[in-house]
């Protein structure tokens, strides 16, 4: 009774948790809502499937969701089709400057701008959180899931089976999704429920053959219902191959000889067909339209042509050096992956998943144990299927939670995905997994007091972040400053007056930043949305160097949504290259855009934007100009560099002086290039030196001149002027070096040092 009444808490609790989140959270401000919401209204409109073309310019409002199966966005669009969502675009209204996936100092984090007289119980907010309302079901079968789940691995341990289901239920994060319009929450409690539905079958006893092939026909289903949610349960499939086999083995006599063997397996793949042909039968007709329109059953080259990818495949090195932001993302980072939560719960929550892995360990072992024990009759492979097969439970949530991770892991090395949140398709047998490690191995008694300790911090944890955290990033707060504000008292035109300003530059050096804040007046009511630019400009070059663009109140505020009398205090950080040239004297510019014609409104005086003050940059101490450490993969590092002339005519030349370093001892040559190129990659001026770097001492500065010459029809303008290295390869061509970020993380095979002029 104790143990259905917390688990009767636990279910209630993240069902109102979710309900919490979903009407919490602004809509469109959860991961990729975006996206997979007009995936809904298009079918609800009575549209057929949209066909993903693979140019992200044309790719429609849902991007790359269109190559997503379309189970949920059908249902979702069984729920809300009678909804009247003429207002989509409206409400879908796009903050152009928006910082996906940053965390910012300045704000700037909110995806679309949000219409305050926009009423929640009606048109497209209504039917967005009517679908958010049915994730939030889904939800709730799946934390019910993972504790019939634990249980079926830890059926004498009622406390691992409630830790587990309070784990899920209170994972910020899921919570978070859950919340959201996201395919996600439709394969989560199918691949769940998967997942049982092998364990029963392998466990159950009965031997009846309608019983059987009944519960593979049900696997099947499921299973297709799971592929046409998402693409990931196809990899359910071999597990499903997997226990027919072991089914069948236990059904047979449980012998190990190669008649038994080769029967079972005869057996296997002839029931296996059926649950194949079940799934095929419901979600086949994806897969082949797959192949008819983009040549590829998966759809994904059409997913990531819209997505984006990599420039260069990514190593698990430099996986394993993202695993910050993956563990952020799976515990909880809301937004567009830019609303954190305070980093102690983090470190917290890292913790206990690190605790976790010893105690598994030794729960495992201590199972291994007690199978040595019992079966010590047989040969060694019967052994081991009786282990496997006496603790099924167990080495499924295992392979299906080592199968999700590893096809992200293979999916992270191509595109920009390291992200925990999209290992939820395995997030009960990952709770499961994570709460046997973290008692497992401990007396029931003790174990019963650890799990309430830590589902009562999971469960404070997320019942605070709506309110502490999500809720108010969205929130525009019109207060004083605590700084000096100058007056300035500059119109652009009869709209928006710049009163005064502040302007903090401590940190204005390579790699730091200029902080500005503005102090603005809404002079008259405007149908234009007017984007602010803060520019740091360079005199020589007559262009910026820094900038920092963004709508008024932080990006929450559209300048159409201000009236007459409104004022706004805006702060900016504006960043600086840490390539950038010290000591400059740069113009501090500021004026207003928009975003989509480019028409810039004009100052009283006729200016396009109003010059403010200089700032200096200071530049770092060292002993070598513009002082660096750029790191090209471990093998060279550019300590500084210094451009004698940064504004020369075409037929000039450049001249460019560097300083390098082998990082170890180096076993090839290398070749240094220095490029001033265009935006389609056109050199107008070039220099190629190859290098004995393989005789380098190691740490020992090479000073190294470069002279570009500049090519003479090289059309006027600012270009930027990159830097690199790179090998020959056998075959004749070339292997460049990638920049390699102070986390570990690969990047472009260039680095760009700073921008020149040509007149």
């Amino acid at each position: 009774m104790n143990e259905r009444r917390v688990l009767t808490a636990i279910l209630l609790l993240s069902g109102f948790l979710g309900l919490v989140y979903a009407w919490k959270t602004p809509v469109f401000e959860a991961s990729d809502e975006l996206w997979h919401y007009p995936m809904v209204r298009h079918l609800a409109e009575g549209y057929r499937l949209p066909v993903q073309v693979f140019d992200p310019e044309q790719a429609g409002p849902w991007k790359q969701e269109a190559s997503q199966p379309p189970l949920y966005y059908y249902l979702g669009a069984i729920l809300t089709f009678w909804v009247d969502t003429d207002d989509a675009a409206d409400v879908r209204w796009l903050n152009p400057h928006v910082d996906t996936g940053v965390i910012t100092a300045d704000g700037n984090i909110n995806l679309v701008v949000h219409d305050p007289d926009d009423s929640p119980w009606q048109g497209t907010l209504l039917a967005v959180r009517i679908v958010r309302t049915f994730s939030v079901l889904l939800a709730i079968i799946t934390v019910y899931l993972t504790y019939r789940l634990a249980k079926a691995v830890a059926p004498t341990r009622p406390e691992i089976a409630l830790g587990a289901a309070a784990f899920n239920a209170f994972t910020p994060m899921f919570l978070f999704i859950s919340g959201s319009v996201n395919n996600d929450n439709l394969v989560i409690p199918l691949a769940s429920l998967t997942l049982l539905l092998l364990i029963g079958l392998v466990n159950s006893e009965q031997r009846a053959r309608r019983w059987e092939l009944g519960r593979l026909f049900l696997v099947g289903l499921v299973i297709g219902l799971g592929a046409l949610s998402k693409i990931t349960a196809v990899g359910l499939l071999p597990l499903a191959l997997g226990a027919i086999w072991l089914r069948r083995w236990r059904t047979s006599g449980r012998q190990s000889g190669w008649a038994t063997l080769s029967r079972v397996t005869l057996e296997s793949t002839t029931r296996f067909a059926l649950v194949l042909a079940t799934a095929f039968l419901i979600a086949g007709w994806w897969y082949a339209r797959n192949v008819q329109l983009y040549g590829d059953w998966s759809g994904w080259n059409a997913f990531i042509a819209v997505l984006g990818q990599r420039a260069h495949p990514a190593s698990l090195a430099q996986l394993w050096d993202e695993r910050v932001g993956f563990m952020m993302s799976y515990w909880g980072l809301f937004g567009g992956l830019n609303v954190p939560m305070p980093a102690g719960i983090y470190r917290t929550l890292n913790v206990l998943l690190v605790a976790a892995v010893p105690g598994f360990l030794l729960y495992v072992g201590r199972r291994i144990w007690a199978w040595q024990s019992t079966e010590r009759g047989g040969d060694w492979p019967k052994r081991l299927l009786e282990g496997v097969s006496s603790n099924f439970a167990l080495v499924l949530s295992a392979l299906w939670a080592l199968a999700v991770v590893v096809g992200l892991v293979r999916w992270a090395t191509i595109t920009w995905s390291s992200q925990g949140r999209l290992v939820f398709s395995a997030i009960s047998a990952l709770s499961t997994l994570m709460m046997v490690g973290l008692v497992g191995w401990l007396p029931s008694r003790i174990a019963r007091v650890v799990v309430g300790g830590l589902g009562l911090f999971v469960l404070v944890v997320a019942a605070a972040a709506p309110y502490a955290w999500i809720a108010p990033a969205y929130v525009f707060e019109a207060e004083t400053p605590d700084v000096e504000l100058q007056p300035v008292g500059v119109d652009y035109g009869d709209r928006l007056r710049l009163a005064g300003m502040s302007v903090d530059t401590h940190n204005s050096m390579p790699g730091g930043y200029v902080d500005v804040w503005l102090h603005w007046q809404v002079l008259t009511q405007m149908e234009e949305d007017w984007s602010v630019f803060v520019h740091l400009n360079d005199p020589v070059l007559e262009a910026p160097i820094a900038q920092r663009d963004m709508y008024p109140g932080q990006g929450l505020l559209a300048t159409s949504l201000l009236r007459p009398g409104d004022e706004v205090v805006n702060f900016y950080r504006v960043a600086l290259a840490p390539t950038v040239s010290a000591p400059l004297e740069l113009d501090l510019r500021v004026g207003l855009y928009d975003f989509f014609s480019g028409r810039r409104l004009r100052t009283a005086q006729g200016n396009d934007a109003a010059s403010l003050e200089t700032v200096v940059t200071n530049p770092i101490p060292g002993t070598l100009p513009n002082p660096l450490r750029v790191d090209f993969e471990g093998e060279l590092t550019l300590l500084g560099y210094q451009v004698e002339r940064r504004r020369v005519e075409a037929g000039e030349s450049l001249l460019l002086t560097m300083y390098w370093e082998a990082t170890r001892d180096l076993n090839r040559d290398y070749t240094l290039f220095a490029q001033v190129v265009d935006e389609d990659t056109t050199r107008w001026a070039s220099q190629d030196l190859a290098q004995s770097t393989s005789n380098w001492p190691p740490g020992q500065a090479q000073t190294i001149r470069m002279e570009l010459p500049v090519a003479t029809d090289a059309p006027a303008a600012v270009y930027p002027l990159i830097v690199g290295a790179y090998s020959r390869t056998n075959d004749g061509g070339f292997d460049r070096l990638q920049t390699r970020t102070a986390a570990g993380r690969l990047t472009d095979d260039f680095l760009e040092l700073t921008r020149v002029r040509v007149d």
